[in-house]
């Protein structure tokens, strides 16, 4: 098996052995340029075994079918799969890690703590150099000012539509943006609002993620983390998420997919497709989708979105467990 980054394949028997000794930190991890484990019949690896994959510094891959072994980050059923999820995190095997920590560690938490689980996570990799690396190789890109309010409200007596409002960049996430979504959301939280709210995109994408020209712009990581504290719409989302439909056409990238998320009915039409691609820009979610995906489709499907960077079209969607229905 060729995979492309330094990694280890442990049989049954010697994961059961090595996993359970105290110096199993000492050379299996990220930082013992082991940022990889794949381990054979994953399935069928002892629960103290397993219980120590927690611990590790590594991301670990079980070679057995969907659902059969909880312990590990991603669980494939052959090599030329798990291959795949290496070449995903070849150059970002950090971000690959820290993503694949918060998933594990945020599982059954709050969504208050859930995210901030996540920021803190997202702050220390907007500081690293993997990060950086990728903000050096694409370039500056500055952005007019836009006349055009970035999200559109149209409210009745029974219902609330909200509109993503940048098409020409096909609704790129910007902090603009971000805030006229909860300016636009904070007051149908308040005491006696029923109506139903409706979130779409206008243009030919429903949101292609976070607005590549901020990306860096704040150079203090606390600062960025103190920003998607206080700023973030996934709070609000998840508050109103029994009264709020999203329906997503075309692409939905990033935070596009993970704001969705949060809906308690997301719809997405035959054009509609998901991605999250920031472990391969030195990040991981920090939009809310460590917290809204794996609600719907399960930590280690999630995870492997998420390595992979892996775009998914509406019926795989459907057919997870992402979206709700497919709609005309």
């Amino acid at each position: 098996m060729v995979i492309a980054v330094p990694h280890r394949v442990l049989s049954l028997d010697e994961a059961a052995t090595r996993l359970t000794t105290p110096a199993a930190d000492l050379d299996i991890g990220v930082l013992r340029d082991l940022p990889l484990l794949v381990v054979e019949d994953a399935h069928l690896l002892p629960p103290e075994a397993a219980a120590s994959l927690a611990r590790l510094a590594v991301v670990s891959i079980g070679l057995a079918a969907p659902g059969s072994a909880p312990a590990f980050d991603v669980l494939v059923e052959d090599a030329v799969d798990a291959a795949g999820i290496a070449d995903g995190i070849a150059g970002t095997p950090r971000a690959a890690l820290a993503c694949c920590q918060v998933l594990r560690h945020g599982e059954g938490l709050d969504t208050a703590a859930g995210l901030l689980l996540e920021s803190t996570a997202y702050g220390a990799l907007q500081a690293g150099t993997e990060f950086a690396r990728w903000l050096e190789g694409r370039g500056r890109r500055v952005r007019p000012v836009e006349a055009e309010p970035p999200v559109l409200v149209d409210a009745d007596d029974d219902t609330v539509r909200l509109t993503l409002n940048r098409p020409r960049l096909r609704n790129a996430f910007s902090a603009a943006m971000r805030d006229a979504l909860v300016e636009a959301l904070r007051p149908l939280a308040a005491p006696g609002d029923s109506r139903q709210v409706l979130l779409t995109g206008n243009g030919s994408a429903f949101c292609c993620g976070g607005d590549p020209a901020e990306f860096g712009t704040v150079a203090d990581p606390v600062a960025a983390h103190l920003i998607r504290s206080s700023a973030n719409a996934a709070p609000w989302l998840d508050r109103l998420a029994d009264r709020l439909t999203v329906r997503v056409h075309g692409p939905a990238v990033g935070a596009g997919v993970e704001l969705a998320a949060f809906a308690g009915s997301l719809e997405a039409t035959d054009s509609a497709t998901f991605s999250l691609p920031e472990v391969s820009m030195g990040l991981m979610p920090g939009a809310g989708g460590t917290v809204s995906v794996p609600r719907r489709i399960g930590r280690q499907q999630a995870a492997r979105m998420c390595l992979t960077g892996t775009t998914i079209d509406a019926a795989t969607a459907l057919d997870w467990g992402l979206v709700d229905a497919i709609v005309g």
